[in-house]
């Protein structure tokens, strides 16, 4: 729900010569998209035109030739009763090889910074030009990661590959490689108007207790915070554990992002008009660890886009963000020598 979709996922698929003719009435659904999810797994995703619900689903398969009918039917309901029927996907639904193992840890250093290249697979992120913003990010993390590597840090990818990762298993993933920092890269769209410039976002105070009521519902237990077994826990203690481990964090995040700012805009200058923002993305919702969401510029914006396809501007931000990591780092390990625990 908000926007209404139908998500259908299956083991691999080759979707060569689908569309959405034949597949589905206009007046139903106003698109679809397919592609991989991830390793041994494919998505389909109608966009629905009103909120509707399944009423009757079935696979069969035919016994001569092996080929398999999949009919959903979907029936008109209430907004607040598809929202009802509605939830987000866990990472835990999908069973090896969806699963994947953490990424590679490369290169040396006290630190480990996780970088989270947006979207990917059946979710493209922003398009405009004959660019996307998955294949763009990806881009931009290796030149990263290459960046932080030759500082001393070690840098793991939540992917390394155009392939979709839920936004749970990317936090699962950094807390896998033993994050200290976690970087999430993206470049933004507007349907309407125009905007320009890079933005760099923390969890907002609001969105901070929606979070932890969100990822105490949903997470795996074992994965909410380094070295705490909540397991035995109920929601409501779990979310105040995560209260507390980011009174801690959200300062350390804060002063991230102002370093990444400063970074960004000393080595390649155009920054937002506010280039400081904060918002409830999922994937800051880690609570013990300190993390930020980039956004490089708008995609949708002519002059933005030019940028993010020069693959020296790129280099460039690329040596700024990572000139900020060091600062950062050295300013929070000077902080966390003052700290009383």
């Amino acid at each position: 729900a908000d926007p209404p979709r139908l998500v259908l996922d299956f083991r691999e698929v080759d979707w060569r010569g689908s569309g959405a003719a034949g597949i589905v009435r206009a007046d139903r659904a106003t698109g679809l998209r397919t592609g991989v999810m991830g390793p041994g797994w494919s998505r389909m995703v109608l966009d629905l035109a009103l909120p509707l619900a399944i009423t009757r689903a079935g696979l069969r398969t035919g016994q001569e030739d092996g080929g398999a009918l999949l009919e959903v039917r979907l029936d008109p309901v209430a907004a607040d009763t598809m929202r009802s029927l509605a939830g987000p996907l866990s990472a835990d639904a999908f069973p090896a090889p969806a699963a994947a193992a953490p990424p590679p840890v490369r290169g040396e250093g006290a630190l480990t910074v996780v970088l989270d290249p947006g979207h990917g697979g059946i979710d493209p992120g922003a398009e405009a030009g004959g660019l996307t913003e998955a294949a763009l990010m990806l881009a931009f993390a290796r030149d990263l990661e290459e960046a932080l590597i030759r500082r001393g840090f070690r840098v793991a990818l939540t992917r390394e590959a155009d392939v979709f990762v839920p936004l749970d298993t990317r936090i699962t993933r950094a807390r896998a490689a033993g994050a200290d920092l976690f970087l999430s890269l993206h470049a933004d769209a507007v349907p309407e108007g125009r905007a320009t410039g890079a933005t760099i976002f923390t969890l907002s105070e609001t969105a901070s207790d929606e979070a932890a009521a969100a990822l105490a519902e949903r997470h795996d237990r074992a994965d909410l915070l380094s070295g705490v077994d909540l397991s035995g826990q109920d929601d409501a203690i779990a979310a105040v554990l995560m209260d507390i481990a980011r009174l801690d964090t959200q300062p350390r995040s804060e002063a991230l992002a102002d370093a990444l700012a400063e970074g960004l805009g000393r080595a390649v200058g155009g920054l937002h008009k506010r280039p400081r923002q904060a918002a409830g993305f999922s994937v800051l919702r880690a609570a013990d660890i300190p993390s930020a969401l980039v956004e490089l510029g708008f995609l949708t914006t002519e002059s933005d886009r030019e940028r993010l396809a020069s693959a020296d501007w790129r280099r460039r931000a690329a040596e700024g963000l990572a000139d900020a990591v060091v600062v950062w780092a050295e300013a929070d390990a000077a902080r966390a020598g003052l700290v009383r625990r």
